[in-house]
């Protein structure tokens, strides 16, 4: 621990904090910081360290819907122990940042664990830092930024940018229809993405549909819920493992099987000429179209304005890294590399700010993710390449696994704060 540790510790400790005051406190952040996004294994460690620093034993169990609090008063007493379900996470780093800065505050000592709930409270009711009109755009930044990076041609790009703005009002419908039609969303946005774009192939015949419906949709492709599954499976958090896993699974399902639907209902309506693929977009424009799907990624997150310029730079050097890395030897090194620089830059980053540091890891770890190879596998069995199908699916997995190694050894090399 760091002399900043030892001083909160100390201020715990000496701030006379009673176990049902601890209790409520601890529960009221526990179900903040997971609504707001923090991982369960995160979540975990840094609840047991808010319970030691209050005087108390606590172990806690973190799933995608629940959360199991244990606390003992002292070791021979009895345990207090709830499981309390929660909404699935919406991913709002701007709020985690809040969060974050109240608790610095608490350990600061100019904000009391009795006054705390009502500012909680308060978080809860601020509105994103970005409004509609950015979030749309961060949409469509991410599909003018993504489909270049993946091979696509100019009109490939600007089909999929287009479309990426219809999946953020898609979301956005889904999201007011209520509950039901946001279960369904994957596969219905998928299946109008991929209506729309085989009628278009029908005027433009090179256009690459694939590429094209994967950049559109990329934004809520779920390769973060299953990297993020399969490295809690490892770390032994079976329960949130599975189900990160089979969450991540079922959404790419999903969205396979609209795009899939959505291509082929097209097709009763228009027959589809056989053409060459445009040529792909020189790659000298990423200089520009990187920096564009960065910012997208950050605007469609909510990452707050004083922490956009620190999640663009952390992602921006694990890109270099996987660069590097895919140059020394292949794409699985590269993975590695940019993960390892991702999390040490956003450790350092989280000890010299005093936030969380999921705010700009999370981005850079979403642009690494294994989602679009997952996309990739089960269209090429859908098509009847069942051969390219498996091998892409199961390189999803393998990237999965780099990037959880990656983790591992960035959190080696700097070891990360007690943050959400």
């Amino acid at each position: 621990m760091g002399d900043q540790d030892k001083d909160s510790d100390v201020f715990y400790a000496s701030s006379g904090v009673s176990f049902e005051e601890a209790w409520r406190f601890i529960l009221k952040v526990g179900v903040a910081a997971h609504k707001y996004g923090s991982t369960s294994t995160r979540l975990e460690s840094f609840l047991s360290g808010l319970s030691v620093r209050l005087g108390y034993q606590g172990v806690f169990k973190s799933a995608p819907t629940e959360i199991a609090f244990a606390l003992k008063e002292t070791p021979d007493s009895e345990q207090r122990f709830e499981v309390v379900a929660t909404p699935l996470p919406d991913m709002d780093l701007d709020k985690l940042a809040r969060l974050g800065d109240l608790l610095n505050e608490i350990e600061a000592g100019t904000l009391s664990i009795r006054d705390a709930p009502l500012r909680i409270d308060a978080i809860d009711q601020v509105p994103p830092p970005w409004g509609k009109l950015a979030s749309m755009l961060g949409y469509a930044l991410t599909g003018l930024g993504l489909a270049p990076l993946l091979g696509a041609g100019w009109t490939d790009t600007l089909v999929a940018t287009l479309l990426s703005i219809l999946v953020y009002g898609l979301v956005l419908l889904s999201a007011r229809i209520g509950a039901a039609a946001m279960a369904w969303m994957p596969l219905t946005t998928a299946l109008i993405v991929g209506f729309l774009a085989t009628l278009l192939k029908y005027w433009i015949p090179d256009l690459n549909l694939v590429l094209v419906i994967l950049s559109a949709v990329a934004i809520i492709l779920p390769g973060y819920s299953i990297s993020l599954g399969a490295g809690e499976l490892v770390a032994q958090h079976v329960l949130s493992g599975v189900s990160n896993l089979m969450s991540g699974l079922i959404t790419l399902i999903k969205q396979i099987a609209g795009a899939v639907f959505g291509v082929s209902i097209a097709g009763l309506l228009v027959g589809l000429a056989t053409a060459e693929s445009e040529t792909p977009v020189d790659q000298k424009w990423m200089l520009l179209l990187f920096p564009l799907l960065l910012v997208g990624l950050c605007l469609a997150f909510q990452v707050s304005r004083r922490d956009l310029p620190w999640a663009i730079l952390v992602s921006g050097l694990a890109y270099i890294g996987v660069i590097a890395g895919s140059s020394l030897l292949d794409s699985n090194l590269g993975n590695l590399l940019g993960t390892i620089v991702a999390v040490v830059v956003a450790n350092l980053w989280a000890r010299k700010t005093g936030r969380p540091t999921s705010i700009v890891l999370i981005p850079a770890i979403v642009l690494l993710v294994s989602g679009t190879i997952g996309f990739r596998g089960l269209a090429s069995v859908a098509q009847g390449d069942l051969q390219l199908g498996v091998q892409q699916f199961f390189q999803m997995f393998v990237v999965a696994m780099t990037i959880l190694a990656g983790v591992l050894i960035g959190y080696t090399i700097i070891r990360p704060e007690h943050s959400l």
